[in-house]
This record gives C-alpha cells, sequence and structure tokens, in this order.
C-alpha cells in the first residue's frame, strides 16, 4: 500500500510512504514525476538504489515497516528524504569511490555520491537527504 500526504499549501513538499516491498515502479513514478523527463534515468537508478537499501536492508523487507519519503523542491533544488524504520548503519566514510575489489559493498554508495550533488546520512543511518541541483545537472549519465 501506497500513502500519499497532500502537499500543503504553499509549500513545494509531498511525502509518500509503503510498506518495505522491491515493488518500486509507482513509487519512482511518483517521485520524479516533477523532474523534466531527460533526468528520469539517471534519477530513477539512485533513488531506485536508496529505496532498495532503504526497504531490504534497513527494514529487512518486513511488510510491518514502512519507508518514509519526502519530496520538495526548492528553487530548482529537488530534495529527496528517505526514512526507514531499521537499526541502522554506520556510512563508511571513503564513500566517493568504487572499490577496486567491486564488491557488492560500497557500489550503492558510489552510485549516489555520483548521480546526486549532496548525499547526507543522520547519526543513526536511518534517514539518507539526497539533493540534486538543476544548475549542477550535467548532460545525463544515461541517455
Amino acid at each position: 500500500m501506497i500513502t500519499i500526504s497532500p502537499r500543503p499549501v504553499g509549500r513545494n513538499c509531498s511525502t509518500i510512504s509503503f510498506a518495505s516491498t522491491l515493488y518500486l515502479c509507482p513509487i519512482l513514478d511518483l517521485l520524479l514525476a516533477e523532474v523534466p523527463d531527460r533526468w528520469h534515468d539517471e534519477l530513477r537508478l539512485g533513488l531506485q538504489e536508496a529505496l532498495v537499501n532503504a526497504a531490504k536492508h534497513g527494514n529487512k523487507l518486513d511488510p510491518g515497516k514502512v519507508v518514509i519519503v519526502r519530496f520538495f523542491l526548492v528553487s530548482e533544488v529537488y530534495w529527496w528524504e528517505i526514512v526507514d524504520q531499521g537499526c541502522g548503519f554506520t556510512p563508511d566514510d571513503r564513500t566517493d569511490y568504487l572499490p577496486p575489489d567491486v564488491a557488492e559493498n560500497g557500489r550503492g554508495m558510489f552510485l549516489l555520491n555520483t548521480i546526486f550533488d549532496q548525499v547526507h546520512w543522520n547519526e543513526e543511518g536511518t534517514e539518507l537527504r539526497l539533493c540534486k541541483e538543476m544548475s549542477h545537472f550535467r548532460f545525463p549519465l544515461f541517455s
């Protein structure tokens, strides 16, 4: 089940929550609805990685736990806050490169740091804030 909170009057934010699942197509469509089409593929990859991490690693795919996503558009800056109900983790400080052994661990962090202009975790490791600035949009990674 997907819950969409109505947008408050005068605010450029929306909230979507869903039970932990890997069926993310409708959620990604909603999160990208206000993003220009030419950026959908790139941002879809990054958001999918973040949502899979929240549902799978954070909530352990427990259908009794939800993932909450807040979307903000402020002065042509796109923000997504993704919150899970898991135990959290300590992000590796070295998340801006792909390890030489290209193991499963670290690939998602590399993608997030490549696609988004800002990637921030809260201290508990249960909330991720992603930012994409229109002024920093280069040619899409995928075209």
